[in-house]
């Protein structure tokens, strides 16, 4: 029960990471508000949110907080990988914009209006969880270019949020999971194996992570088990980007 009595918000909670950590988040005691784009997002309340609109973001949190009385986690998950972000060389600029969009300026507003709810807390104070990727550390010759933008955007926003609000009791971390065998993923690789394959060889595991090793990291990050963990570049990547050489 190491969330009880914490109101954890979740974006992106519909499939995937996002999914998993809302279940686990629920079994550690948490109150949950699934968000996501889709319905039927798992949570004490789910709600239909584009994470794009501002408008809809302030009314996420609003509603959040009318109905439970308070919010204490912010785990801004949402994000996407289309297959036509490749190379600088091929990628349009809408497709540029769309990943740029969902990415880091939906992370912008759920922090922008999702901070505020924790610094009004009696004491203040709370864990914002923003997710990022080990691409945001990394160069790939089989390049997302946008993806691995937007990604290193939300790196850096959330070293420096932790920096300004620490003092206040607010504590932002940036989750950076190595490759994870997720919806998201395995469309993406069905229709490009090969590229598939060039990435599983550099995994010193010799696989892809589970979703729910990745939630543990996220709850970890949430509880108060990592009250001094804060403005860090959290990789969850099973020695990815440690990684020189790999075995055969």
């Amino acid at each position: 029960m190491r969330l009880q009595g914490k109101v954890c918000v979740i974006t992106g909670a519909r499939g995937g990471i996002g999914a998993v950590t809302a279940e686990l988040f629920a079994r550690e005691g948490a109150t949950v508000v699934g968000a996501d784009v889709l319905a039927g997002s798992p949570g004490e309340l789910s709600l239909e949110v584009d994470v794009t609109d501002e408008q809809q973001v302030i009314d996420m949190y609003a509603r959040t907080r009318e109905q439970f009385g308070r919010i204490d986690v912010l785990f801004n998950n949402a994000g996407i990988s289309p297959t036509d972000d490749a190379s600088v060389l091929d990628t349009s600029f809408e497709t540029w914009q769309r990943v740029q969009d969902v990415n880091l300026k939906s992370v912008f507003f759920c922090c922008k209006h999702g901070i505020p709810y924790l610094l009004a807390n009696d004491p203040s104070g709370g864990s914002v969880i923003n997710t990022a990727s080990f691409v945001a550390v990394m160069g790939a010759a089989t390049s997302q270019i946008s993806y691995t933008a937007s990604k290193g955007g939300v790196l850096a926003l959330s070293r420096e949020l932790g920096v300004e609000f620490a003092r206040q009791g607010v504590r932002v971390n940036a989750l950076c999971p190595g490759p994870v065998d997720t919806p998201l993923l395995q469309e993406l690789f069905a229709k490009d194996p090969e590229r598939a394959a060039r990435r599983m060889v550099h995994l010193p595991v010799g696989r892809f992570a589970r979703a729910d090793e990745i939630a543990s990291g996220v709850l970890f990050l949430a509880s108060d088990e990592s009250t001094y963990v804060n403005a860090t570049t959290f990789l969850i990547d099973g020695g990815l980007t440690g990684a020189y050489t790999t075995p055969l």
